[in-house]
């Protein structure tokens, strides 16, 4: 059996404002955000305009619970980095711990 791939996204609403969530189906939740069928009140509230970035943490449920963790508690203007330049959330990850602030990006 092949193992689940865990995704952490970051979704632009239609308030401007984003919202981040992880998944193991990452073309199925972006839909029931975009239906409001999922159990997310937030984007039945606000539609997503789109998928901003997403990364694929492979098979690692517990570091994509982590990221979406992680960037939730990011500012807006760290978001907006994040998005810019993805490649940058290994690292944010690598050097914050579960339950401190993430240190700023710039």
């Amino acid at each position: 059996m092949e193992e689940p791939c865990y995704w952490v996204y970051i979704l632009l609403c239609e308030n401007h404002s984003y919202y981040t969530g992880y998944t193991n189906d990452l073309e199925k939740r972006y839909q029931s955000h975009l239906d409001g069928t999922g159990k997310c009140k937030y984007t039945r509230s606000f539609k997503p305009l789109q998928m901003a970035q997403h990364w694929n943490m492979g098979s690692d449920k517990t570091r994509a619970m982590k990221g979406e963790r992680v960037i939730k508690r990011l500012s807006r203007k760290d978001k907006e980095q994040l998005i810019a330049y993805p490649e940058q959330l290994d690292g944010l990850l690598d050097t914050c711990k579960t339950n401190e602030r993430p240190i700023p990006l710039d």
